[in-house]
């Protein structure tokens, strides 16, 4: 781990590995709190770096403090799950495998819930970290194995590590994008064509609607035929994301079409599928958007937005009981959905159930309260009209 003031969520993290590893490396990079104190008390090995804006520098030289074999990364904002365990010891068992690549659930995540990351890897000589924002081992591993073509890369299809770093809290609390931009501006710079930084810094922009200079980015990642099946899926993907936003809505769906043709793990593609269903259902196509949204629930049956996405699309074809049962399912799962509360006051009250639907409709505007005055004000006010007081 590479750690600065993380004395909150560092004991959720160090405890989730207990009993799981040998040793735990700590590398402080400059905390004014008591984590190094609070890392050394949950049994790490705490070293200190001096930060200099590269995280790639910082993570190889927590690297040359490990002794075991096998190395297994964690940032401060993520957890280890249980019920991975097996599955990695087994894995490690292996003469042959250098990487084990794991699924990162993002935790509160608005787009994609799911990423794939190689955090698990043998400690080999010739493996180290490369990208001073987004470092990884990637790019040493694929030089390794055009030598040693021996070892092989596996990936585990469970759920691996949570990772609570894109809560809206998180993201808040932290500058991580301006931090992330100048960077890979920088990395950017003395490689124009690398594919994985056109793909990330692109994404980075669309995400704060500067689209020319992201979609600009993203298309020449395309160009550069250096890309592999998670970058290329990634790159169709943030431009499906570009166009929606510009409303330029085929080539948004080309595109999200474009990414599900990657030969990558179904939990990785329900982004793309869950967009491409909501264009299809804001364009009409109802059918085709309850197969897509169906499909993002096949992949994972606790993807409560896609639960809520499918009871949009069966109220809008008219079949209410089904769109209830979908909204009351997403709710299970997410207890402070305010939306699907809302659209089930809706569907229970085009049934004739009144009492039901002002249930539903006044835990919608108590959830929408804090966080969305105006939308709770304004549902509230609708239901005075219908000469309903809530």
């Amino acid at each position: 781990m590479i750690v600065k003031n993380e004395v909150a969520t560092l004991p959720q993290t160090l405890n989730s590995v207990q009993g799981v590893v040998d040793e735990v490396v700590v590398l402080d990079t400059g905390s004014t709190d008591s984590t190094p104190a609070r890392a050394k008390e949950l049994g790490a090995v705490v070293y200190h770096f001096e930060w200099c804006n590269d995280f790639a520098l910082a993570r190889n030289q927590a690297l040359q403090y490990v002794q075991g074999d096998w190395v297994l990364v964690l940032d401060a904002d993520e957890v280890l799950t249980p019920e991975i365990v097996p599955q990695l010891r087994q894995a490690t068992q292996s003469d042959r495998h250098l990487v084990i690549n794991l699924i990162r659930q993002e935790v509160g995540a608005s787009q994609s819930p799911y990423s794939l990351v190689s955090r698990l890897f043998r400690r080999h000589p010739d493996l180290y970290f490369s990208r001073p924002y987004h470092a990884m081992v990637d790019d040493s591993v694929q030089v390794l194995l055009q030598r040693e073509p021996h070892w092989q890369v596996v990936s585990l299809s469970p759920v691996a590590i949570l990772h609570y770093g894109y809560q809206p809290k998180a993201i808040a609390a932290q500058d991580k994008y301006t931090r992330a931009r100048l960077a890979m501006e920088k990395f950017l710079a003395s490689h124009p064509d690398d594919p994985y930084v056109c793909n990330k810094l692109g994404a980075l922009y669309i995400q704060t609607e500067q689209f020319p200079e992201g979609i600009a980015l993203l298309e020449r990642g395309l160009l550069s035929n250096q890309a592999d099946a998670p970058v290329l899926f990634e790159l169709h993907y943030h431009l499906g994301n570009a166009y929606t936003r510009l409303r330029e809505l085929n080539q948004a769906v080309t595109h999200y079409q474009a990414a599900l043709q990657q030969p990558l793990l179904p939990q990785l593609k329900l982004g793309a599928y869950n967009n491409l269903g909501n264009l299809l259902l804001g364009a009409g196509d109802l059918p085709t958007a309850k197969i897509v949204y169906e499909t993002t629930l096949k992949i994972d049956p606790n993807f409560a937005v896609g639960h809520y996405n499918l009871g949009m699309t069966l109220k809008a074809l008219g079949e209410f009981e089904s769109a209830i049962a979908t909204y009351q399912q997403a709710i299970r799962l997410n207890p402070d959905y305010a939306e699907a509360y809302q659209n089930l006051g809706v569907v229970l009250l085009k049934l004739g159930k009144v009492p039901e639907s002002l249930a539903a409709f006044t835990k919608a505007i108590a959830l929408h309260a804090p966080h969305n005055p105006t939308e709770a004000q304004r549902l509230r006010q609708g239901l005075l009209d219908l000469g309903f007081q809530v």
